[in-house]
């Protein structure tokens, strides 16, 4: 046998199998690179359903209904992430593209912190108003003291839940989809075990629930944050960065359409439950939760696509590369 052959033969497959930006797209290639944020963003709504799952079956219907009737605020707090995350990544992509890696560098570092910081300022102002905002939205009594408590665990992990959503769209930028998807499955398990253990075994109801999602969504957002904070093999590294208030602003800009996407359909959700509540009563919400768990695994198919493409379309057009930017676009 010759081994010579043999190795040479493997660093060429090694390096076919690492995708890159600058890589030119064949269809198999695009679906290969695309196909991790794809599972990665229906992995995310599935071990929704989970929670969903565990309350009902094991705490109770109001519980299970405060849960699904809270939910869209929390969302909505969240949604910041795939801002900064889409926003960011275009520039981060674009700039990287143009050859300004070190520019990249910071870039990535700024939105990083500052997604964070506001994450801390959203999850105090979260405290402050949830009561308030449980009451006007027509929860009251066992409702509205279930509504709270589960919506009070989930604030105090929503620096994290911010940086979770981030980091998906951030992974697919640093050339690494496939290590997005494994942080995203070891949160998921994570929420699934705990689940089991918290409310099934331990019965801690709805706090427990709660703590389970809050643990899933610290792994989510502050394993990446240690990935990328170290020596990595990724274009991307934590480190020094200066504020650069226009690069930020075009960022919020180019990825307010996501936000406005999550929060508008956080707030339809929101005047759902409302009637749904007078009409219908605490089964009309609880139902409407379940459709919303199955409606979101079917939209997580497009997100995911659009995840994984926009960092290449980035890049290619940093480069000025328009001829393989016209042939993603006929490929999507």
């Amino acid at each position: 046998m010759n081994y010579k052959n043999w190795d040479v033969k493997r660093k060429e497959y090694v390096t076919d199998m690492k995708i890159q930006l600058s890589d030119h797209f064949s269809y198999r290639k695009l679906l290969r690179f695309t196909f991790p944020s794809i599972i990665m963003l229906v992995f995310t709504s599935i071990y929704g359903v989970v929670d969903g799952f565990f309350v009902s079956n094991f705490v109770g219907k109001t519980p299970f209904t405060a849960m699904n009737f809270i939910m869209p605020f929390l969302m909505i707090l969240g949604a910041s992430g795939f801002m900064f995350g889409t926003g960011g990544g275009a520039l981060i992509s674009k700039t990287m593209g143009e050859g300004k890696r070190e520019q990249a560098q910071r870039l990535f570092s700024m939105i990083v912190y500052i997604s964070a910081a506001i994450g801390v300022g959203m999850a105090l102002g979260g405290l402050l108003f949830l009561r308030p905002l449980a009451a006007a939205l027509g929860a009251d009594g066992q409702l509205l003291e279930d509504s709270v408590t589960y919506g009070r665990i989930i604030l105090l992990t929503i620096p994290a839940y911010v940086l979770q959503y981030e980091f998906q769209c951030l992974f697919s930028v640093a050339e690494k989809p496939t290590l997005g998807l494994s942080v995203t499955v070891a949160a998921g398990l994570t929420n699934i075990l705990l689940d089991a253990l918290f409310v099934a075994i331990l019965h801690w109801g709805l706090e427990g629930a709660a703590a389970a999602t809050a643990a899933s969504q610290c792994v989510g957002g502050i394993v990446p944050l240690i990935y990328f904070a170290r020596p990595n093999s990724s274009p991307l590294r934590l480190g020094r960065t200066e504020f650069n208030g226009r690069a930020l602003a075009k960022a919020c800009a180019n990825g307010s359409s996501e936000l406005m996407s999550n929060i508008s359909m956080s707030v339809v959700n929101m005047l759902y439950n409302i009637q749904l509540l007078k009409y219908a009563g605490e089964d009309g919400v609880a139902a409407y939760g379940v459709l919303m768990y199955v409606s979101l695994i079917f939209q997580a198919v497009f997100l995911g696509y659009s995840v994984g493409t926009a960092p290449i379309i980035g890049y290619h057009y940093g480069a000025q590369n328009h001829q393989e930017m016209k042939g993603l676009r006929k490929k999507a």
